[in-house]
Formats: C-alpha cells, sequence, structure tokens
C-alpha cells in the first residue's frame, strides 16, 4: 500500500478491483480542513475518464503495469500475436484488448503493450502509420459534391477519407488516433 504522496502521473491505481492511469493530479491545502489530492482517472481497460478527490495520506494500491515492446506478427482468428524483441516470447492477445489498434496493425509492426501481472491490458501503435490504398474510385475532376474527399480502403482492411486525386497504390499517412488521412508518403 502506498499513500496519496505516491500518486504522478502515469501511475496505475487498482481502485475496487478495476485499473485506473493517473492522467493528472493536484495537491491541495485549503485555508481550512485538510489537505486533499484532486485527481483525474482514465480507466485503463474501458478508457473512461473520472475526477476522483482522496484526503492526503489515505491509503492507495498502486499496481504494477510493465510497458514492453513487441513486433506485430499475425491475426490468428480472434486474437493476435505479438512477439516480445527481448526474449523473442509469443503472446497471444484478444480483439478486445487490442481494440481499434487492429484497424491499423501491418505485420512485423513495433507496438508497446501494457501488461499487469502478465496480463495484457492494452495495445499502444504508433501515432500515424503509412499504408497503402488498396481500393479506391477514381476521381472524376470538378466533382465536388463530396467537398473533395472520397472513401478509399487501405491494406488492413480500414476504410478512410482521401482527397479526390489520391489513387489506388499510393501510400499515405493515417492518423491512428482519428483514422484521418495525413498525406501521401513517396
Amino acid at each position: 500500500m502506498a499513500s496519496t504522496a505516491d500518486i504522478k502521473n502515469g501511475v496505475v491505481l487498482n481502485i475496487d478491483g478495476q485499473l485506473w492511469s493517473v492522467v493528472e493530479f493536484q495537491h491541495v491545502k485549503p485555508g481550512k480542513g485538510g489537505a486533499f489530492v484532486r485527481t483525474k482517472l482514465k480507466n485503463v481497460l474501458t478508457g473512461k475518464v473520472v475526477d476522483r478527490t482522496f484526503n492526503a495520506g489515505a491509503k492507495v494500491e498502486i499496481e504494477s503495469v510493465d510497458r514492453r515492446d513487441f513486433t506485430y506478427l499475425y491475426n490468428d482468428g480472434d486474437s493476435f500475436v505479438f512477439m516480445d524483441v527481448d526474449n523473442y516470447d509469443q503472446l497471444s492477445v484478444g480483439a478486445a484488448t487490442v481494440g481499434d489498434a487492429a484497424n491499423f496493425l501491418l505485420e512485423n509492426q513495433q507496438v508497446q503493450i501494457a501488461l499487469n501481472n502478465e496480463n495484457p491490458l492494452y495495445v499502444e501503435i504508433p501515432a500515424s502509420v503509412v499504408l497503402e490504398i488498396t481500393y479506391t474510385e477514381p476521381g472524376l475532376q470538378g466533382d465536388r459534391s463530396s467537398a473533395g474527399t472520397k472513401p478509399a480502403t487501405v491494406e488492413t482492411g480500414y476504410e478512410i477519407q482521401v482527397p479526390l486525386f489520391v489513387e489506388q497504390g499510393t501510400k499515405v499517412k493515417v492518423d491512428t488516433r482519428t483514422g484521418d488521412y495525413l498525406g501521401r508518403v513517396n
């Protein structure tokens, strides 16, 4: 057990059996009454963000979360298989844990996986990735009914919106947080 003095950004707390990551914290010492710690916590599994206040000196349970580098190998039905870059052990991670990151995973891509007691909590992928357009309709010059964008399917099977001039076979940079087109890559 630790106290509220040990709370820092990025620390993972175990509250009522759920894991919460500290997004931000503030020690508050009012003129009257006891000091307290105001925190913004993000649920590690669901991503839900809540505000929580702790009295100063209260006991909190800090969990150890190990973030390690892995290489994505392949999709095996309901799970994704990753290889630890340090010891070459393979780790199978369920599709629910991978979440939306699956839309941007390519074979041999480097990712970080957060582990708690060797159980995968979530997969962190780079903020942007380069993907190849596998299918898109040809853009017609002068067609501006769709504000200059058209749907395109990338090599992972995910569909994004791209400008009309982007053609099939073009490599594009995609924001993995929003799925937005960021530009062409040569």
